[in-house]
């Protein structure tokens, strides 16, 4: 932290411009964080406990279920907590841890999604040799990758704003500590930081989306040259969940990070941010249960064994 910095403590503001909505907010919040555990949790175990899951696909769906789920936790208790708290405030300190885990998971799962994309590729593309190439060895160390370049971004974006001086306000026009409404309090922000934290946030979201809509390009392009409908319709099948989960994570953070922003665009990015954290995690095991059968069939078996462990 900078020495000059003369704010010690921001205030979340979050939603307090909408009181009447707070206690409403708090039971639906809470309702979502305890289905994304559940639902996550879920995800996790079937995978870890059923073998024919033990694929590199499924691997990776692990990982991105357990990136999400501490995505969410870096996030959401705080804002139950400041749903029903008159004090809304947070230390620098505070912020910055904040703002470094969740910029660092958020980015490690746009890393992972572009190892699940090119995992599909190679499964597509060459089958016969795909346990070959796609060695849990291999898996791991792209789990890892994903985890360093997300973190590494994160550290580099967490440096720069918290070595900044904060004196116009203490008050985040948020509910979280997100980049954008902390860096609007700076004071001594120049062009060039500005511009550097942009090019991350671009690298990122803009970097990740390329390398999965490559492996995609690769994709159809086999795809279209089956010669049999069935085998054209099974394949894009396998690609369906992640491209549908790939659409929405990328949609909704892209509104809320790439887009030009003004004074009244904190509101708005409120709300969206809102359906990031909450919808975003939800969807993403429903969307994985609801189109694979073989999840659906590990999830139903699970169930089964915890019923009867019950006298």
């Amino acid at each position: 932290m900078g020495n000059h910095t003369t704010v010690t403590m921001f205030i979340l503001w979050g939603f307090s411009s909408f009181p009447e909505l707070q206690n409403l907010l708090f039971a639906v919040i809470l309702l979502s964080h305890l289905t994304i555990l559940l639902a996550n949790a879920s995800i996790m175990v079937a995978i870890k406990l059923n073998h024919s899951l033990h694929t590199p696909m499924y691997f990776f769906l692990f990982a991105l279920s357990f990136s999400e789920t501490c995505t969410t936790m870096v996030i959401l208790p705080r804002m139950l907590v400041d749903l029903l708290s008159e004090s809304k405030t947070i230390s620098l300190p505070e912020c910055a841890t904040q703002m470094l885990f969740f910029f660092g998971l958020a980015a490690n799962n746009c890393f992972i999604l572009s190892a699940m994309s090119y995992d599909r590729y190679t499964a597509i593309h060459n089958p016969l040799h795909y346990p070959i190439f796609m060695t849990r060895k291999f898996c791991f160390q792209l789990i890892m990758a994903s985890s360093v370049l997300g973190f590494s971004a994160s550290l580099c974006t967490v440096i720069i704003i918290f070595n900044l001086s904060f004196c116009n306000s203490n008050i985040i026009q948020h509910f979280f500590c997100d980049i954008e409404p902390v860096v609007t309090l700076a004071c001594n922000c120049t062009f060039l930081q500005q511009t550097i934290l942009l090019t991350l946030i671009i690298s990122v979201l803009i970097g990740s989306f390329i390398l999965i809509m490559v492996s995609y390009i690769f994709i159809v392009s086999i795809v279209v040259k089956m010669p049999s409908a069935k085998g054209r319709s099974k394949t894009f099948s396998t690609c369906s969940s992640h491209f549908t989960v790939v659409f929405i994570h990328y949609g909704f953070a892209s509104f809320v990070y790439l887009r030009p922003k003004n004074s009244d665009s904190f509101k708005d990015d409120t709300l969206m941010a809102v359906t990031y954290t909450v919808l975003t995690p939800l969807l993403n095991p429903i969307i994985y249960s609801l189109r694979n059968k073989d999840m659906q069939t590990a999830l139903r078996k699970m169930l089964g064994h915890v019923i009867k462990s019950f006298p």
